[in-house]
């Protein structure tokens, strides 16, 4: 079962809290199905979401349906809420940026507004697709489809609702969306995998399911400024320092023990971590230290990291480039993603 995010002195707060929060959530889901306070746009949406806190694989799924989306020839904008950043875009969407070229990203609290304000841009009037990150709870904005993601890793049927446990919503919430992905396939065993889709399906009414693995495809290794792209094997007998700020950091430690086959070093850091001066510091002293072949971190973080001085850095930098692999589901689910339109008379 997923722990619950409390520290561990106030647990027991947990589930009393949760019984509240699964309250509000509830009238406030009430209030949504009647389409209080939901906002019809003019451009198709796809949302991709989840249920649980922490990562499960939104942002490889969000950038392959871009890609997809791209090859039919059709124009997508990405939109998130973002988080904080001190100057500029936030880390996930510097990743968009870099990942998705020429397609506009809306990282800001009222999505709905940034999207407007682009429309409005002549960038965006180009737009004819909008792909909303993280946007399973954010249901002000209509969609023509709902995507919810699943970690098989995190045991979802034994889990609770935040903060007694990970679940943003009762599982029971499935029901609404119009797929789902369980994701971390790779993590569980086959027969365990086969009773979770079972149960899920049912749980939610009979939704289909597509079935997807994390895998690396190959790394970007930053050396001295210099960027090139290098087989994953290319980890293979190497000391290094694995160092990431995510929400699901155990499946990003666990492809850098895989890929390294040796001594792994760990700097993890609180989701969305900014990686202070001090903090980038006290991993280059680290990787220093440890005599490095290389840092290993994500994507997300590199997009905080990339302004540390190439020449500060002891040993190369590896970013993994991660993909989603699906194990079933995904034509049918891609058909789904490409046939998404606005009716002329809504």
């Amino acid at each position: 079962m997923a722990e619950s995010p409390l520290p561990r002195a106030l647990r027991f707060l947990g589930p009393p809290i949760a019984a509240v929060y699964a309250s509000v959530m509830a009238r406030r889901n009430r209030g949504f199905d009647a389409g209080r306070g939901v906002v019809e746009i003019d451009r198709p949406v796809i949302s991709v979401g989840n249920l649980t806190l922490g990562g499960t694989g939104k942002t490889p799924l969000v950038k392959k349906i871009v890609r997809e989306l791209q090859v039919a020839g059709r124009r997508p904008a990405i939109a998130m809420r973002g988080y904080a950043a001190k100057a500029g875009l936030s880390d996930e969407a510097v990743e968009y940026a870099a990942a998705c070229d020429g397609v506009p990203v809306v990282a800001q609290a009222n999505r709905l507004e940034g999207l407007l304000d682009l429309f409005a841009s002549s960038e965006g009037k180009e737009v004819d697709v909008v792909v909303l990150d993280d946007g399973f709870q954010h249901r002000r904005i209509a969609r023509q489809l709902d995507i919810v993601l699943i970690d098989a890793s995190k045991q979802p049927l034994r889990d609770r609702v935040f903060p007694a446990g990970t679940l943003r919503e009762p599982l029971e919430s499935l029901a609404r969306a119009d797929w789902a992905v369980v994701t971390h396939a790779e993590s569980v065993r086959a027969a365990e995998l086969a009773a979770l889709i079972k149960q899920l399906s049912a749980i939610g009414g009979g939704i289909p399911i597509a079935i997807a693995r994390h895998a690396w495809s190959s790394l970007r290794v930053i050396e001295r400024g210099c960027e090139r792209v290098e087989a994953v094997g290319w980890l293979r007998g190497k000391r290094v320092v694995a160092a990431c700020g995510i929400g699901n950091p155990d499946a990003f430690l666990a492809g850098v023990r895989a890929a390294a086959g040796v001594s792994v070093r760990e700097f993890v850091r609180p989701d969305h971590d900014p990686f202070s001066v001090a903090t980038t510091g006290h991993l280059l002293n680290l990787a220093q230290s440890e005599a490095a072949a290389a840092v290993v971190v994500t994507a997300k973080d590199w997009a905080k990291l990339r302004r540390v001085r190439p020449e500060a850095w002891p040993c190369p930098v590896v970013v993994p480039e991660l993909d989603l692999t699906f194990d079933q589901g995904w034509d049918s689910l891609q058909s789904a993603v490409l046939a998404v339109h606005v009716d002329p008379g809504e």
